[in-house]
């Protein structure tokens, strides 16, 4: 089946009121696509569609709310009489030590992370398959390889990652491709929100390179978009990613080794610093993290 040209599509972005949903749909919209910006953040959304161009619109709505999201589908199609991408962007993060953590903000990770992104899949698929679209699903290096302190992020990155691959496979029949997305720590203001943890700055810098960098949003952005132009099974925004996939078998043990002595080195600070950790990583809290819809980081 040809790919129609992006310059034909309308592209709906979830998460898209700032950073790396917000960047992609100005790309798409340079490209000629028509873009619906969902997220929570009116004033930010709108702003962000008002830098896609006329044709853009946004549209507020939680991603874990299967009612709202459906409503939106439903509108966004009758506006612009289909639609033939959706990029579920949306996503959260908290980091520290399980134990430690705030179990509502640790729930809401997964809420919104995976079921967010199931509720996404359940909302536009009827338009996706009566347009023979694609769904490109945003994962992470978080999918791929396990971090401690960050497990509720790396169990829903892990999650989203599973629930695209078996999407693909029931949802082909009908000409619907789907796509997932994989990016490292990506300049947005989930990395720089955990970078102002001293604690989680310092097990990042200890990750082997490429891992420990932080890789500019503009360059990322600009491979998923080609990726999602291609309706590609997988789309790595820094390459590098693409060469983890046949070693991420050994990546659980080798974590295993190396991260239990780097905890087990922090842990009077961790524990010092457990109580300014969410602030630092959420941005806020995960409800205020929520609402903004920010993306992503690893």
């Amino acid at each position: 089946m040809t790919v129609p040209p992006l310059h034909s599509q309308v592209v709906v972005v979830t998460g898209a009121a700032r950073g790396l949903g917000a960047l992609m749909a100005r790309k798409l919209a340079e490209r000629g696509a028509r873009v619906a910006l969902v997220g929570l953040e009116p004033e930010q959304l709108k702003e962000a569609a008002a830098l896609c161009g006329p044709d853009a619109s946004w549209w507020e709505a939680d991603v874990t709310d299967l009612t709202e999201l459906s409503a939106v589908a439903q509108g966004i199609k009758e506006k612009y009489g289909r639609i033939d991408t959706v990029v579920a962007n949306a996503g959260i993060a908290v980091g520290g030590p399980m134990l430690d953590s705030d179990p509502v903000a640790f729930n809401r990770v997964i809420e919104v992370n995976l079921i967010g992104s199931v509720t996404t899949a359940r909302a536009f698929l009827p338009a996706l398959t009566d347009s023979r679209g694609y769904l490109l699903q945003i994962a992470s290096l978080a999918a791929i390889t396990p971090a401690p302190l960050m497990s509720a992020y790396c169990a829903s990155k892990a999650g989203v990652e599973a629930f695209a691959h078996s999407l693909r496979a029931e949802v082909a029949y009908q000409g619907v491709k789907v796509g997932v997305g994989y990016l490292s720590w990506t300049d947005t203001d989930m990395v720089r929100g955990a970078d102002q943890d001293e604690v989680l700055r310092e097990m990042r810098s200890k990750l082997p390179w490429p891992a420990n960098r932080t890789y500019p949003i503009g360059p990322a952005v600009d491979r998923l978009v080609a990726g999602l132009a291609r309706r590609s099974a997988h789309v790595y925004a820094q390459a590098w990613l693409r060469g983890m996939q046949p070693v991420r078998w050994a990546l659980p043990s080798l974590i295993a080794a190396v991260g239990s002595r780097e905890v087990a080195r922090l842990a009077p600070r961790l524990a010092t610093t457990a109580a300014s950790r969410l602030r630092a990583v959420g941005a806020g809290g995960a409800a205020d993290e929520v609402s903004r819809g920010t993306h992503h980081g690893v």
